[in-house]
């Protein structure tokens, strides 16, 4: 890891970290190292939140219909792109889940990527930030479901199609769901801890020319499951917003 990822760490611990200490254990949770709760895959998700922060900012200054320069191209054709894949999925009044996806793509490839720079880890293979993008995607789509279809539509979803299923159902479908954040936590946390630890090892043993494939094999994988995460964000937001009468037709 850089020394500037360390220091920065260690000053967000300085300044936060006991405060941070104070909120958890009033909450019933007690930290392994009370000195210093802010890991440096915490730091490296702040700077990518600000990074991703900087960019929006910037593509709305320099938005231009006359002369769009490289940033106003790279904005328009990743909303294009995710535009495409929510209308395909969700349908009708995919517009308002838009920042959210989109932020999810976005967020968790420049998290795989950073594995790519040299003195880099990557944030996403440390299974708590996975598992926190998922928990996010989970009270996400949960939310707008009830809020689209009211709290007892959106219960009925539980139910399965015939009322005396119920009983069934009900249990089945809310430990499906509940697998879900384990599914998504997975598969993102293993695909990039494999792909770290394969282009680590071939870097240990060859450190010239070889390592270059393994990079863009690292590339290629980071590009896959972000897009993979987004999809299946889409996917639980299309289930959990349908009406049932459309799901008829």
């Amino acid at each position: 890891m850089l020394p500037w990822i360390n220091a920065l760490t260690a000053l967000l611990n300085h300044w936060f970290g006991a405060s941070l200490v104070t909120l958890l254990t009033a909450l019933g949770i007690h930290l392994r190292h009370p000195s210093h709760p802010i890991h440096n895959s915490l730091t490296m998700q702040l700077v990518v939140m600000v990074l991703l922060i900087g960019f929006f900012i910037h593509s709305r200054i320099v938005l231009s219909v006359t002369k769009p320069g490289t940033v106003q191209h790279t904005a328009e054709l990743i909303h294009e792109f995710v535009t495409n894949q929510a209308q395909q999925v969700i349908g009708h009044g995919y517009e308002r889940y838009m920042p959210f996806v989109t932020t999810v793509l976005l967020f968790i490839l420049i998290c795989n990527c950073f594995g790519l720079l040299p003195g880099f880890e990557t944030p996403t293979s440390d299974p708590v930030v996975p598992l926190g993008i998922a928990l996010l995607t989970f009270v996400y789509y949960h939310w707008h479901g009830v809020r689209e279809q009211g709290p007892i539509g959106y219960v009925k979803h539980f139910m399965g199609p015939i009322w005396w299923l119920a009983p069934l159902m009900l249990p089945i479908e809310i430990i499906s769901h509940f697998a879900r954040i384990m599914s998504l936590t997975i598969r993102l946390y293993a695909n990039m801890l494999a792909s770290d630890l394969l282009t680590l090892a071939f870097f240990s043993l060859i450190p010239i020319v070889v390592p270059v494939a393994f990079l863009a094999l690292h590339f290629g994988v980071s590009l896959i499951q972000a897009y993979i995460f987004m999809l299946l964000t889409m996917i639980y937001l299309s289930i959990a917003v349908t009406h049932e009468a459309e799901s008829l037709t």
